[in-house]
């Protein structure tokens, strides 16, 4: 048997390469991760099966050689996009000045200067029981290394937007993903870029909250 040219499991550039041109042909429905997973892997086999090869879920030189030909080389924003999952199309109230463009349904926040995407970062938000509130606020006061009064945890980098609702690091995010939620706020998981956010939004600046 033929060893695969990417296999399930393994992790790297090639495999990021991989779900961009499956994302390009409208296979894979996130942003490329690096990691063949079990849902890179469904993508393989939907390709393969689409266009008569093997259905292994694995990526052999057959099915490689007909992908690259199906697609043209990713770009690097392509391969290196700044969020796990697409951005979502802006609300029209993010379009001006300085705001906090925060969208329920792609899960991501972009922080957006005169209608342009500066930065980009995966967000989560409160359960059904506590929701993150929706609509135009805007950035009341910042707390760099901000503990909560309620729940005694740690909310570094917060900003806060609407009473004790505030954006802001969570280790919690980054160790379980979207298996867990917040308490009303927006969690960032990606701590670097959460730092250089605090660093730039200023009190007054606007917060918009849409689905």
């Amino acid at each position: 048997m033929t060893p695969p040219v990417i296999a399930v499991g393994t992790s790297g550039d090639r495999v990021r390469e991989l779900q961009a041109r499956l994302r390009a042909l409208g296979l894979f429905n996130r942003n490329p991760t690096g990691y063949y997973g079990t849902i890179t892997q469904a993508s393989v086999s939907a390709y393969q099966r689409g266009h008569g090869l093997s259905v292994t879920g694995s990526v052999s030189p057959r099915t490689w050689s007909s992908l690259r030909s199906a697609t043209k080389t990713p770009t690097h924003d392509q391969l290196y996009p700044p969020t796990t999952l697409p951005l979502a199309k802006p609300d029209p109230r993010c379009l001006t000045g300085r705001v906090l463009c925060i969208s329920k349904t792609s899960r991501t926040l972009a922080w957006m200067v005169g209608g342009r995407v500066v930065s980009a970062m995966d967000v989560r938000f409160g359960s059904e029981y506590t929701p993150t509130r929706e609509g135009l606020f805007q950035v009341n006061f910042k707390s760099r290394d901000h503990v909560s009064t309620i729940y005694h945890t740690p909310m570094p980098y917060a900003m806060f937007f609407s009473g004790g609702q505030a954006v802001h690091y969570s280790s919690d995010f980054a160790a379980r993903g979207y298996s867990g939620a917040s308490h009303g706020c927006v969690n960032v998981r990606d701590k670097k870029k959460i730092a250089a956010l605090f660093a730039k939004v200023k009190a007054g600046d606007k917060v918009v909250v849409y689905k």
